[in-house]
């Protein structure tokens, strides 16, 4: 599946008001991978960021004085998003900005041309209940390094936030992330392999890690007022007269 994980920067908050987009990052993910076929476009709002936007961002209007008009890149842009499944944290903004965008040269919402979208921030709500879920948030609660963040960047947040997705969604599927093409059968499906045609040797515990585990649950039964809870189910095998019984073989 190819996905896009995309990100704007602009001029304000509100499209409504004649807010206007002023960057855009989007970082390409195919079958979950990064492939580097990223796109990253500075636009020409034709007016001037507000104070706080440009704090957040830091892109002057002098800088993107020279830059071309959201006209002249919309069909790169709709190109390259085309089909593919759109990650967007905190979805409705971004998608109000670009639907605005092309609602003023009279073409059709984004979601029109792509294969629907993911809001990672709410994602991020349903995993993380009740706690910051902010892209720096999930960042710190990830370990995923921004130390490069000092101001938002469209292209940057873009890579860090496929970063983050693929942490908050990996799970137990994580185990097959890695793996080439030589595992995938000639109908592209995951083959299944037979772990019964393996002789898989299991490697017993030596005298040394048994006395050792036995000195331990020995300390821990006195520490615990009433001896460990281990030892005192039923069935339990009793680790030191192991150890013993092994010495005496």
């Amino acid at each position: 599946m190819r996905q896009i994980v995309l990100d704007t920067e602009t001029t304000g908050l509100s499209p409504e008001d004649g807010d206007r987009i002023i960057e855009i990052g989007c970082v390409e993910l195919y079958q979950r991978k990064l492939t580097g076929r990223n796109l990253h476009l500075y636009i020409n709002p034709e007016r001037k960021s507000h104070e706080e936007a440009l704090k957040v961002h830091g892109i002057s209007a002098e800088f993107l004085a020279d830059k071309p008009k959201f006209a002249a890149i919309a069909q790169e842009v709709l190109d390259y998003l085309r089909g593919a499944e759109l990650i967007i944290h905190n979805a409705p903004f971004d998608i109000g900005f670009l639907n605005k965008e092309l609602s003023l040269m009279g073409l059709q919402p984004i979601t029109n041309i792509t294969n629907g979208v993911i809001d990672s921030l709410a994602m991020a709500k349903d995993l993380f209940p009740g706690k910051r879920n902010s892209l720096d948030a999930l960042c710190d609660r990830l370990e995923v390094d921004n130390t490069s963040r000092t101001l938002h960047g469209a292209l940057l947040d873009a890579e860090i936030l496929a970063e983050v997705y693929i942490n908050m969604t990996r799970g137990q599927d994580g185990l097959l992330m890695d793996l080439d093409d030589h595992t995938m059968g000639a109908d592209g499906q995951l083959q299944v392999i037979d772990l019964k045609q393996f002789d898989l040797h299991v490697l017993q515990a030596n005298d040394g890690e048994m006395q050792a585990h036995a000195d331990f649950l020995t300390q821990l039964d006195g520490a615990c007022a009433d001896g460990n809870l281990w030892q005192r189910q039923s069935g339990a095998p009793d680790p030191i007269a192991e150890v013993n019984l092994t010495q005496s073989n």
